[in-house]
């Protein structure tokens, strides 16, 4: 069997899992991840490298003999990496597990996924896309629209540019505020969109641009307060499977949803290998497409592949050849939980530099690390100390036969996750 050597670029709690899961793969050769964070040199040997920087990317590709990159986060995909790559002769042979730019447009611009799912048919939310230019004509449709609205910055805006109003005087001053700048370029276009009341769950899809697979489903949880309260942050937890996907739902979701998306992708003859993470609400025992991603989620990734039994580098390698149509998805059945752990004052202002102790993990747990680095601390510590460098620190995932038995196994490790300020939702999977 031969072993693949693997660049993973990023640094979140997605990537210490990506790079767990493909590190249990026999065929895994020599792991890197840059930059990566205290998590994941456990499973692989961190660089320091920059993921925008694709000229540094590209070299150390082809010092280490790279035949797998890994692409975690949006933006460098957005930014287009992969067409680096493929413009490269000495590049263009690595497999690059995401789409080069046209098909990093699904997340990289709201106004562009709308259009797509208007162009195949596929359920959302009805929207109107708005402009500097055409700023008098968005406040008079807002002044006319039905409450409460939702307003979308249309570039990446790092899980923040999303706004839901509950009423017109904060919905004209939110518009105004993107139009001026307050997510940067990313706001240059609004979408605004119908508000949909449901209930939110994600898909996962591994594709080749022509065919697919479909990988556990998840639901996360955004905002920072117990009873989904507060401001929105990048995840305080997540569950899979989702209780009230049953078949029937499941099928709605394929047939209206997952088939259009990837028949759209190969008439588009977009370039696209990898990943589509399709956000969900189902409204009525109807699916509807709240967003497209081009990666994988974060926390979801966390549950998603603690649950995926097959190899992963082999359904990777299968994206290449084209035969991801003839593999044969395998799943845990138990439940997993995710618990973040996430730095006091987060998403607003926090600190950094807390130094942190985690608890032994028992079997059927795993704890994820994303903000968190080593920190040398003199000869007393083998790699340093342990200690925090982001909003979200960790995750506490648990495997277990149910859900409340997997909430209690993660909420009973993050209790024993012990740093400065430490706070995470013990009510994650409340809703279910």
């Amino acid at each position: 069997m031969s072993k693949h050597n693997i660049l993973l670029l990023g640094s979140g709690g997605r990537e210490h899992t990506l790079a767990w899961k493909m590190h249990l793969s026999e065929q895994c050769g020599s792991l890197y991840i840059a930059p990566g964070n205290g998590g994941t040199q456990d499973v692989g040997t961190n660089v320091t490298l920059d993921p925008m920087d694709f000229s540094a990317v590209g070299k150390f590709c082809l010092e280490k003999d790279i035949d797998i990159l890994v692409i975690g986060p949006e933006a460098p995909l957005v930014e287009g990496i992969v067409d680096h790559f493929r413009e490269n002769p000495a590049l263009a042979n690595v497999l690059c597990i995401g789409p080069a730019t046209q098909g990093a447009m699904l997340e990289g611009s709201k106004a562009f996924a709308k259009e797509f799912m208007a162009k195949y048919d596929i359920p959302t939310a009805g929207y109107r896309k708005f402009t500097p230019e055409t700023r008098e004509e968005g406040k008079s449709y807002l002044r006319n629209h039905d409450l409460p609205i939702v307003l979308k910055a249309d570039g990446l805006a790092a899980g923040k540019g999303v706004v839901i109003c509950a009423s017109t005087e904060e919905a004209i001053s939110e518009f105004d505020q993107m139009l001026d700048g307050k997510f940067g370029a990313a706001g240059a276009k609004v979408v605004v969109e119908e508000f949909l009341d449901g209930i939110e769950f994600s898909v996962f899809v591994l594709t080749d641009g022509k065919d697919y697979q479909i990988l556990p489903i998840a639901k996360d949880y955004k905002r920072i307060g117990e009873g989904d309260t507060g401001l929105n942050t990048g995840g305080m937890g997540s569950v899979s499977p989702v209780p009230f996907v049953d078949n029937v739902l499941m099928q709605k979701v394929i047939d209206r949803v997952v088939d259009p998306t990837i028949n759209g992708i190969a008439a588009e003859r977009m370039d696209y290998t990898g990943f589509v993470f399709i956000g969900l609400i189902m409204v009525g025992g109807d699916p509807f497409v709240i967003e497209y991603n081009c990666r994988m989620g974060d926390p979801e990734t966390q549950v998603v592949m603690p649950r995926l039994k097959n190899d992963l580098l082999d359904l990777f390698l299968s994206l290449k050849d084209g035969t991801i149509g003839d593999q044969k998805i395998e799943m845990d059945p138990r439940t997993a939980t995710a618990v973040v752990c996430v730095s006091g004052g987060y998403p607003g202002l926090y600190e950094k530099g807390k130094s942190i102790n985690l608890p032994e993990i028992s079997e059927g747990s795993l704890i994820f690390h994303a903000g968190t680095k080593f920190v040398d601390a003199g000869t007393n510590f083998a790699k340093g100390e342990l200690v925090t460098s982001g909003g979200r620190v960790v995750a506490a995932t648990t495997l277990s036969t149910d859900m409340q038995s997997a909430l209690a196994g993660s909420n009973a490790m993050a209790d024993q996750i012990r740093y400065d300020g430490k706070y995470f939702r013990p009510d994650i999977g409340f809703d279910l």
